[in-house]
């Protein structure tokens, strides 16, 4: 309809196969199955589907995800998706002017939620945790107050790697008192073997709060995430004046939810989109092995992306504009460090959206693009 207003986040580029994007593929989303489980909800619950929720989430929900985790009932808050989880968790430890450690790179769109708390965002290397240990304890010396680490360690968006020293990060923050922020996304979409263990389950709760998702593996749409923590936290998150005045977050998505993940759908879901995304992973970098054969980058096991490296002296952001007069986009590796000035050098692939085809001929068009520019390995 003409003059309809937007209905998605992003409108489609005429002519650009577009690699930037993290999103999922259209054609892999459980419409079909979620109208089923909607219809399941409202059968099975009634009125109670559609009225005001419990204020850590509705207990099917709540208990099928401490089944999954692995973790007590007390432990889970359901959220209006991840980035609402590290808003909240922000919202509750984090003061105006704080220091806030960050693995670097790191996703992107977590630092804007970080600085909305106006603290100051210092990158530290997670997988050294001699390193961060000895970074908190100079900032301190300094008259700083350093109240979290936020890191991706599994299936890591931009890089697809996970992190190593996962028991020596967490030994680390207990002994300097630092939370982690564990924003483990990208954990049920492993494709080579099972995902690394979670820093939350190596910690056994405190020092870290993990950060989960239901946007990649089901739908983004419905804006619908979890955190596990501490239960004094989790009671100060269903204590919290918004959550009184309206009860649980996205009360009939988290019910729906229940029933998608109780009945097996979602089980279901989850493997038919592995083997997808498996084949779009493989495809993308057969692609990049043929047209940039001497382009550096690690395979990714898992998550959707890769992360590749551009020659010395190459800036990604600088050749961005030339690249997309070729029909093809990336996302530039500085928008995923928190310090000007670093990953010029790289840009981030992803393969989660577009067919296996598509994406080869995207790299096609990026080759073609890096040539004219004169971009040589």
């Amino acid at each position: 309809m003409a003059g309809a207003l937007p209905i998605i986040q992003f409108a489609d580029r005429s002519g650009l196969v577009d690699l930037g994007r993290g999103h999922p593929r259209p054609a892999l989303l459980p419409v079909r199955e979620w109208a089923d489980a909607v219809a399941d909800a409202v059968r099975e619950y009634g009125p109670a589907a559609l009225g005001y929720g419990y204020p850590a989430g509705p207990g099917p929900l709540v208990e099928w995800l401490a089944g999954r985790l692995g973790v007590p009932a007390a432990e889970v808050f359901v959220t209006a998706g991840g980035s609402h989880a590290l808003d909240l968790v922000c919202a509750l430890l984090v003061r105006p002017g704080d220091v806030v450690l960050v693995d670097s790179p790191t996703y992107h769109l977590a630092l804007p939620i970080l600085r909305d708390y106006a603290a100051r965002l210092v990158p530290v290397p997670a997988g050294d945790a001699v390193a961060v240990a000895d970074r908190v304890g100079e900032l301190r010396a300094a008259g700083h107050r350093v109240p979290l680490l936020y890191v991706v360690p599994t299936f890591n968006n931009p890089t697809g790697q996970s992190l190593a020293g996962r028991a020596e990060l967490v030994a680390a923050a207990r002994r300097t008192g630092v939370a982690i922020v564990e924003d483990d996304t990208y954990r049920e979409l492993s494709y080579d073997a099972g995902a690394p263990p979670a820093l939350y389950g190596l910690a056994g709760g405190p020092p870290v709060i993990r950060v989960g998702s239901f946007a990649k593996t089901v739908a983004p749409g419905l804006r619908l995430g979890f955190l596990t923590a501490d239960p004094a936290l989790v009671a100060r998150l269903a204590t919290r004046g918004y959550v009184d005045s309206g009860g649980g977050v996205n009360h009939a998505t988290a019910v729906t939810m229940a029933s998608f993940c109780r009945s097996g759908r979602y089980d279901e879901h989850v493997t038919r989109i592995r083997t997808e995304y498996r084949a779009a992973r493989d495809a993308l970098v057969a692609a990049v092995a043929r047209y940039l054969p001497a382009a550096e980058f690690t395979r990714p096991a898992g998550g959707w992306f890769l992360w590749l490296r551009l020659p010395p002296g190459a800036d990604a952001g600088a050749l961005l504009p030339g690249i997309e007069a070729h029909g093809v986009s990336y996302v530039p590796g500085a928008r995923f460090c928190p310090e000007p000035g670093t990953g010029v050098g790289h840009l981030r692939l992803s393969f989660s959206m577009l067919e296996p085809e598509l994406l080869a001929e995207g790299i096609r068009r990026l080759a073609a693009g890096l040539a004219a520019a004169e971009v040589t390995w």
